[in-house]
């Protein structure tokens, strides 16, 4: 059957049923009657040729065509609202919506200071911040669910453009009572020989652990793999191993005296993080603004030391 033109609104029912799982809670949310809504969605259905929910007694479960509509549902409804902020400012102001992905190590440098920048020299700009690894972050700027983000060891692709940022050496963590100090550098065998906690193979900073144990030659003494800094740490903390993160990551948990950490040596172990944009398309002036704040945060916190043995890249200046 051929799709007549869908509305706004049956694209919000489907969202809000998909994400609270009722009918009924759905339509409180909506501020719409239950006969509504259930309309609403029958239409769709009818329209599109194929179920979009399972009825269970736990709810309302999208299926797979259903799961497929909520994911292109949320986009159609994110570039309007995007298209709406941007057509509609005030002479002068740049306004809009900008969804930034910030990698897990480095949200604690930089979110609040981005979030703050912006909502003093640009009130009119909405930030969505993201929070993820770095191939989460790729993937979401490949299927547009980004604008911009911050991503590592990462060449420009024919989807994106990777801008160097900075280059920073990754460090062993281990608890504090093993009395790791930033000026004593620890090998990478020394590190290896210990019970390590580690990020879940195919993550990006395990491939640059793994390679550099093939360079020194060292076996990794595995003990627990996880895709959590936060827990990593945990559980140096708590004595069941070290681990290997980047200083940016654990320079608060040093300061605290609850981790030491010493970069590493023999091999020396890097890591690039670049700004990733999409290759194509127009460039709203909101993500511009945004971009460029973001990497003048990025060089402030290099420039006054507060990203441990980080190095700018010669191309940062925005």
């Amino acid at each position: 059957m051929a799709v007549r033109t869908l509305d706004v609104k049956q694209l919000k029912a489907l969202i809000t049923v998909a994400e609270v799982g009722s009918v009924t809670r759905a339509a409180e949310l909506l501020h719409l009657v239950q006969p509504a809504v259930t309309r609403q969605i029958r239409t769709l259905e009818e329209e599109l040729g194929v179920p979009l929910f399972e009825r269970t007694r736990q709810g309302m479960r999208p299926t797979e065509a259903g799961a497929i509509m909520v994911d292109r549902a949320r986009r159609a409804l994110n570039e309007l609202e995007r298209a709406r902020a941007e057509v509609q400012p005030a002479p002068g102001v740049v306004t809009g919506i900008v969804t930034v992905g910030l990698l897990e190590s480095v949200s604690d440098l930089l979110a609040e200071s981005l979030v703050s920048a912006v909502a003093r020299d640009h009130p009119g700009i909405e930030l969505r911040l993201i929070t993820a690894y770095s191939g989460h972050l790729q993937q979401w700027l490949d299927d547009g669910d980004l604008d911009l983000t911050l991503l590592y060891n990462l060449d420009s692709t024919p989807s994106l453009n990777a801008r160097p940022l900075v280059r920073e050496r990754l460090w062993a963590v281990a608890p504090a009572a093993a009395g790791l100090r930033a000026d004593r550098p620890v090998p990478f065998a020394e590190a290896a020989a210990h019970p390590l906690i580690m990020p879940a193979s195919g993550h990006a900073l395990r491939s640059l652990i793994d390679a550099a144990a093939a360079r020194a030659g060292a076996d990794l003494n595995v003990a627990v793999q996880t895709n959590s800094m936060r827990v990593q740490k945990q559980l140096v903390r708590a004595g069941h191993g070290w681990t290997v993160l980047p200083g940016v990551g654990i320079a608060e948990d040093v300061a605290q005296g609850s981790l030491s950490a010493a970069p590493l040596c023999e091999p020396d172990v890097w890591r690039s993080i670049v700004l990733g944009t999409p290759r194509f398309g127009r460039t709203p002036p909101a993500v511009e603004v945004v971009a460029r704040e973001l990497v003048r945060q990025i060089n402030s916190r290099v420039d006054h030391g507060r990203w441990p043995s980080a190095q700018a890249q010669a191309s940062t200046t925005p």
